[in-house]
């Protein structure tokens, strides 16, 4: 998002901001007013699954092509990508972390910055192109991540990893000894406590791992509307307007490519722990 302008039609401040983050929901079920539980956010879905596969698509054609001699600028990157993920992996997970852990981390990481840059796409270019397909009052939110389904839908997907993990390296029975048993210890008195304490831990777990997320990249989308409706103002607020998300978009792109590797680095954390006994 920046901070030009392509709108046509008068917005009051509210209007404005509730238009670009309305969603192109239907819902389910027999639900047509897309209020409740059981609704589809097309924009998110469709967004968060094309850039998932253009980004995958495009590691799988780098190393497709990629050489034993002198490596070609594109397949340089991304093996320095690679091997600077591989390496964080290597300091936090000691067992084989080529078999699932590192490519996960790969995966999640490349997919989240994905959805994450969407954040730079000009707002209201994207309005315009989805109005010119699909009417005035046509709505996309472009950045998937800004939606607490789709943070939230990758937190219980490491969440599910986790347990699954968990199980696997310690049997059903160590894990549900270790839900009661750690980390106060194995006397019966103290069972109560280490179960409260590891519930806490495994519902607090995915709830923080994705409100970080959504909470950063939803007020970075709520900045750049903020911006954009001051550089409409007049000379005075384009000329701040334009300054000022510049400014704003440049130290973005830290938050973007932070948040990401924030992510990934948490998942690759739970998972770790997951494979160790207490």
């Amino acid at each position: 998002m920046t901070t030009e302008h392509v709108q046509q039609v008068e917005h009051t401040p509210a209007e404005y901001i509730a238009h670009h983050l309305s969603f192109n929901a239907q819902g389910v079920n027999g639900n047509t007013a897309a209020e409740g539980f059981w609704v589809l956010h097309y924009d998110t879905l469709l967004t968060s699954i094309v850039l998932g596969l253009l980004a995958m698509g495009l590691i799988w054609w780098v190393a497709r092509g990629a050489t034993a001699g002198v490596p070609t600028k594109r397949q340089a990157f991304v093996e320095l990508v690679f091997g600077f993920i591989d390496d964080q992996v290597k300091n936090i997970f000691h067992g084989d972390r080529h078999s699932f852990i590192a490519p996960a981390a790969l995966t999640v990481f490349i997919w989240v910055l994905a959805m994450n840059s969407m954040d730079f796409l000009p707002v209201d270019w994207v309005a315009a192109i989805v109005s010119f397909f699909g009417g005035e009052h046509a709505k996309w939110r472009i950045v998937p991540t800004s939606d607490i389904n789709t943070t939230f839908a990758l937190a219980l997907a490491v969440w599910f990893l986790m347990i699954f993990f968990s199980i696997k390296a310690k049997g059903l029975g160590g894990w549900i000894h270790e839900l009661f048993c750690a980390p106060f210890g194995s006397n019966p008195l103290v069972w109560p406590a280490n179960f409260l304490f590891n519930l806490i831990e495994y519902v607090s777990k995915p709830l923080s791992h994705s409100l970080r997320l959504f909470g950063n990249m939803y007020a970075g989308e709520i900045i750049f509307l903020l911006l954009g409706m001051w550089a409409a103002t007049g000379i005075t607020g384009t000329i701040a307007g334009a300054v000022l998300g510049a400014g704003w978009s440049i130290f973005h792109i830290l938050i973007v490519a932070l948040q990401a590797f924030i992510f990934m680095m948490l998942t690759v954390v739970y998972l770790a722990m997951a494979h160790e006994s207490h």
